[in-house]
């Protein structure tokens, strides 16, 4: 993607002792010391410096930067053959949490008006804004994988996303889970009759799931989420999307006050603990989430009222949830299946051969439960 380039100088100093605000998704404290390197520094040096515990403020070329972070990537060791989609799955996860501590401790530094301390940078100023706020001290430090996936979240949220039924362009902010996997969206053709209806949206995200239930004929859409990031991120796509006037967010753990005639929820599918921020759309430890939904949805239903479960059933693939474990849940929970429907899995990891986890993934189905309280 094109972006302005900065002088291939960089405009600031970075004193050795500067007070500086951290920022880390994984809400990991600030490090007490920085290490400055430049573009000599090779691949393996900084592997074996990050694994004593340093954290290195890149201070040389921004794509020299971008180019040790794949270095780093490519020298850590992948997951071993599996013999079980549990144990693949394990292997993947421990994988990505020590590529997530290794390439966390590349950190860069930028000043009080956002700008990046390496040459031959972008501007970075407008996607530290938009996740950040104002800067509130003369220098922020940030790790550099971080920044580049706000870069990237800063260009989806310029551009917009096409989603399939949805009558314009979604604008998705850093953090909130992209709806670019597309089998449960569509899933929401197959519910009937929505004109009229009173709706909740619980774990709202881009708010898509309201957007497309309103353009339907929903005749209001009361949606929650308790990230601050897709409150704002939906309220902002509602205004874009013209539909600011029937549709209502706000930050709340579950559900909102009152009842409605559908409530909607595509919650988390991994039960396991997430370890980040931006984890929380996909892992639901114990499936916490998934069981408070259930327990609280026959009181939040109309007389006539029905739920909207969309839910993967890749854990049960994976073998961290057994079989039937889920119509339990509806059982215990005074709910009954009214109707569903399903789609494959047609995301790129489904068909990706390589993909430690193809085994479960290729197999994958998204279904859309009609859920009624057993005693209608």
């Amino acid at each position: 993607m094109d972006r302005p380039r900065r002088p291939a100088a960089a405009t600031f100093e970075f004193p050795a002792d500067a007070a500086f605000t951290w920022h880390s998704e994984s809400d990991e404290p600030a490090p007490t010391r920085l290490s400055p390197v430049d573009d000599g520094l090779s691949a393996d040096a900084a592997l074996k410096r990050v694994r004593r515990g340093e954290f290195l403020r890149y201070a040389g070329d921004f794509h020299n930067a971008k180019q040790l972070l794949g270095a780093l990537g490519r020298r850590l060791e992948r997951p071993w053959q599996a013999r079980s989609p549990l144990e693949a799955f394990r292997a993947e996860r421990r994988a990505r949490q020590q590529e997530h501590a290794t390439l966390s401790r590349i950190v860069v530094a930028l000043d009080r008006s956002y700008h990046l301390e390496l040459a031959r940078a972008p501007d970075v100023a407008e996607a530290c804004r938009q996740v950040w706020g104002e800067p509130t001290t003369d220098f922020t430090v940030v790790p550099l994988k971080q920044l580049l996936g706000m870069l990237g979240a800063a260009e989806w949220r310029r551009k917009g996303l096409a989603v399939p039924g949805l009558k314009g362009l979604l604008h998705p902010h850093y953090g909130v889970y992209l709806p670019t996997r597309t089998d449960y969206v569509e899933l929401l053709s197959a519910v009937p009759d929505v004109k009229g209806k009173r709706v909740f949206d619980v774990g709202t995200g881009t708010g898509v799931l309201s957007f497309l239930l309103l353009q339907r004929g929903a005749a209001f859409a009361q949606a929650t989420d308790c990230d601050a990031r897709a409150v704002a991120c939906a309220r902002e796509n509602a205004e874009r999307l013209g539909l600011s006037q029937r549709f209502q967010v706000a930050e709340a753990d579950l559900f909102p006050e009152g009842k409605a005639d559908l409530v909607v929820c595509n919650p988390p599918w991994i039960p396991e603990p997430p370890k980040n921020r931006v984890d929380r759309a996909v892992f639901d430890e114990d499936s916490q989430f998934l069981r408070r939904f259930l327990e609280g949805l026959p009181a939040a239903l109309t007389p006539a009222g029905e739920g909207l479960l969309i839910l993967s059933d890749l854990a049960v693939l994976l073998g961290l949830r057994p079989p039937g474990w889920l119509e339990e849940q509806f059982e215990r929970c005074g709910l009954k299946v009214a109707w569903q429907k399903s789609n494959p899995a047609r995301h790129s990891k489904a068909k990706d051969k390589a993909d430690p986890l193809h085994a479960a993934r290729s197999k994958e189905v998204t279904t859309l439960y009609g859920l009624v309280p057993a005693a209608r």
